[in-house]
């Protein structure tokens, strides 16, 4: 197993707290933290590692820096071009398989088991809302403003964000006009339409909240934890029924673990629980 506290990324810098909260920063802020070839692969190594890491109990992702991200780093035409030749065919083959590696970079984030809360500052535009909308939580401060912006550079986005926003907001017409018009959001309507659940005064307050919830759900059981997270995530994609069924599935076999009895006895007795690693 790779402890991810002792992983060296380019683009990222990790912090592991006593507690299990693990607090990743994208660090590319003479670039506005523009997501740039290696910050992809930074991403999905860091959040694979997550995974498997019991030390960590959960995850903020926050920003060094004045902005959250302000997208594709249009600098780095690699990113777009994978530098394939040949006819249309051949191009396109290869091209499909740099955008795939791409999308699994943002979906390592949702796939990484512990719930990830996103601490947004200023911009978060194009490749941040793919981002955020792979995360569980979404805080961010009054200043920050939201855009989906791949029309404007003549694509469809195409990592997430059409996938994910329409699940995270229930509002299609809503997603639909930002989508097209590529208009820029701010803190206010972003939180009215429940792309972010709360909204606080500036960044140092924005963190400190997001570490502060951070550490409430270190503090539950893991397996609690870790299932409550699939379940959702597998329920979001399937009917009720299916979703029920793979509950029972999970649970029985979850159900077989003794933080239930540290959990229930801690509550009689008025004591906080204590927890062992995943």
């Amino acid at each position: 197993m790779t402890e991810v506290k002792n992983m060296k990324f380019e683009t990222l810098t990790v912090e592991l707290s006593s507690t299990g909260v693990l607090l990743v920063k994208f660090n590319r802020p003479d670039r506005l933290n523009a997501v740039n070839p290696q910050m992809w692969e930074d991403l999905k190594s860091c959040f694979t590692a997550i995974r498997t890491d019991g030390n960590v109990r959960s995850v903020v992702l926050a920003a060094n820096g004045k902005v959250f991200c302000s997208g594709l780093d249009l600098k780095e035409t690699k990113i777009i071009s994978p530098g394939a030749y040949g006819d249309v065919a051949r191009k396109g083959y290869y091209q499909r398989l740099a955008i795939i590696d791409l999308q699994d970079s943002i979906s390592a984030i949702e796939n990484c088991d512990k719930p990830v809360i996103c601490a947004v500052q200023n911009a978060c535009i194009g490749a941040g809302i793919d981002i955020i909308t792979a995360s569980d939580v979404r805080y961010c401060s009054e200043d920050a403003f939201f855009m989906v912006k791949e029309v404007d550079i003549g694509m469809a986005a195409d990592v997430g964000t059409l996938q994910r926003l329409p699940k995270v907001v229930s509002n299609d017409s809503w997603v639909r006009e930002i989508c097209y018009t590529t208009r820029r959001i701010d803190s206010k309507e972003a939180s009215e339409q429940g792309l972010i659940s709360k909204v606080f005064p500036n960044s140092d307050t924005v963190l400190a909240e997001a570490i502060k919830t951070a550490n409430i759900i270190a503090s539950k059981s893991p397996v609690a934890i870790v299932s409550t997270k699939h379940l959702l995530n597998f329920s979001r994609d399937h009917t009720v029924e299916e979703g029920l069924k793979y509950t029972a599935l999970w649970n029985a076999l979850a159900h077989n673990t003794g933080d239930m009895k540290t959990a229930i006895s801690s509550f009689f007795q008025k004591t906080q629980p204590k927890f062992s690693k995943l």
